[in-house]
């Protein structure tokens, strides 16, 4: 129900009629207004909100915010998200061409690594929520073109040229904007390495990789020494360095008591 107070900008309380109060439109749950001048039911997707004045009454700009260009924006949203459902339910490659029944998805991958962005120590000049972004937004575009591995024999600049086409795809569903454009300098910081958080993400890709490495071997019984052998030597960072560390070194372990 929406509340809307003449043409004179007054509304005054019923108990109070020397004490007035700058007209401003109020959305209610309520099937009758509770005070008004003889306010009409109205059937308005806008709201008026007019801030006071010096005066003490409304005198400030008025601002209209647009529920039909809010149910646009939704809309995006929603075929945004329902875009990135694809992610939930396409599976990393490198592991079904291994065998593994029941792979993680994509965005299992991205959301460990989000994790390993809230969890990592602070590192001097470093911006953590950065990295949990860029963890969350790096295999985005995967949402379109797949998760593309070297055994597909894609050369890396075709792989990044498709993955920024789909990329610009899926920011143009989202129907552009700030929030777009900050996905967009996510991806490419990480893609360009350009950054102490884009650094330490491509580590945490590294990192998720070996460990779910880890794990298959001791639940399926394999041996997937590919990924070890991609990944050695290639740790940027001390906190990626230490964590594969952790990990070999425990994957050892499991292989001498075997």
């Amino acid at each position: 129900m929406l509340i809307n107070s003449s043409a004179a900008t007054r509304c005054c309380m019923p108990s109070s009629p020397h004490h007035c109060f700058p007209s401003r439109s109020i959305l209610l749950p309520f099937s009758k207004p509770i005070f008004s001048c003889n306010a009409p039911i109205l059937r308005s997707v806008s709201v008026r909100s007019q801030p006071l004045g010096s005066d003490g009454f409304g005198g400030g700009s008025n601002k209209h915010i647009s529920l039909e260009e809010h149910s646009v924006s939704s809309a995006s949203v929603i075929d945004f998200l329902t875009l990135c459902h694809r992610l939930k339910t396409t599976k990393r490659k490198g592991w079904i061409n291994n065998g593994i029944k029941g792979a993680e998805s994509i965005a299992d991958h991205m959301y460990r690594m989000a994790l390993m962005g809230l969890i990592a120590g602070d590192v001097p000049g470093l911006n953590r929520e950065r990295c949990i972004k860029i963890a969350l937004v790096h295999d985005i575009a995967e949402a379109i073109v797949g998760d593309i591995t070297p055994s597909d024999g894609v050369p890396k600049a075709e792989k990044s040229r498709r993955e920024q086409a789909a990329l610009n795809e899926m920011c143009e569903v989202l129907g552009g904007g700030l929030r777009a454009e900050e996905i967009k300098e996510l991806w490419l910081e990480y893609e360009n390495n350009s950054s102490l958080e884009a650094n330490l993400v491509k580590d945490f890709d590294k990192v998720e990789m070996i460990l779910q490495a880890l794990e298959y071997e001791t639940e399926h019984g394999k041996v997937l020494d590919e990924f070890f052998i991609s990944t050695a030597g290639k740790f940027q960072t001390e906190i990626g360095k230490s964590w594969a560390a952790e990990i070999i070194s425990r994957r050892k372990s499991l292989s001498a008591n075997s």
